[in-house]
């Protein structure tokens, strides 16, 4: 097989080939007396499995698995496989209390103040009916984000950490962990609503299925090419 050959398959181009036998992706090519690549069927595997892996595992990790195949460290190669799994897992676990919090936010809306302008941190304390101590600890793990005033070095909260600090307060009323509290505040943070963080969370669990269908197919092409060659 010429690197066109396997090049077409998947409409890329043969320079890419080329550059992915270069970085160890593939096997070494064998070559004729005149200098040009000869391509078998297991190289067309690996890149079957190569190219399978990079939607399921990112490029970077992907290169790795096929570098750590090519120098006979199957352990190595697996041991990066387990580590995407593992990310898959934390992120649908993440996904799963975001959504609980997000749900339990929706019911319970908190009470939004209506006064305008910045508070300190002791008349968001007693807003909220906690301790300022608690406000600070808050901010130590990131639920919160305040300002600095330039004069006086204090803690500035406007309207937006306001409402952070009431969400924090209704998802710890809930029984919440920090963590996961500050996860849900980030989101709403970022999505600017509980309604649009509710369609983010949508293509999310969108983006976690596509991955791991992709682990799945993957997994096949990768089982295909260490058929391939022996193990």
């Amino acid at each position: 097989m010429r690197p066109a050959d396997l090049a077409r398959e998947h409409g890329i181009s043969t320079q890419a080939v080329r550059n992915y036998e270069r970085d160890g992706f593939l096997p070494p090519a064998s070559r004729t007396p005149s200098g040009y690549r000869v391509y078998t069927e297991v190289h067309a595997a690996a890149l079957r499995a190569f190219l399978a892996l990079i939607p399921a595992h990112g490029h970077a990790a992907s290169g790795q698995i096929m570098n750590a195949i090519h120098s006979d460290e199957i352990g190595l190669a697996l041991t990066i496989i387990d580590r995407g799994h593992s990310q898959v897992l934390r992120d649908r676990e993440t996904l799963a209390a975001v959504r609980k919090a997000v749900d339990h936010l929706t019911s319970s809306a908190p009470p939004v103040s209506t006064r305008s302008g910045t508070w300190t941190v002791g008349e968001l304390a007693r807003q909220l009916g906690v301790t300022p101590a608690t406000v600070r600890n808050w901010e130590d793990v990131g639920i919160l984000t305040p300002e600095r005033d330039r004069a006086t070095g204090y803690r500035v909260f406007h309207p937006d950490d306001v409402r952070d600090a009431e969400l924090a307060h209704l998802l710890r009323r809930g029984g919440y962990p920090l963590d996961r509290v500050s996860t849900v505040v980030h989101h709403i943070r970022t999505a600017g609503s509980t309604e649009a963080l509710s369609r983010a969370l949508q293509e999310w669990q969108g983006k976690l299925t596509a991955r791991g269908l992709a682990m799945l197919s993957a997994a096949t092409r990768l089982d295909d090419y260490l058929g391939s060659r022996g193990r």
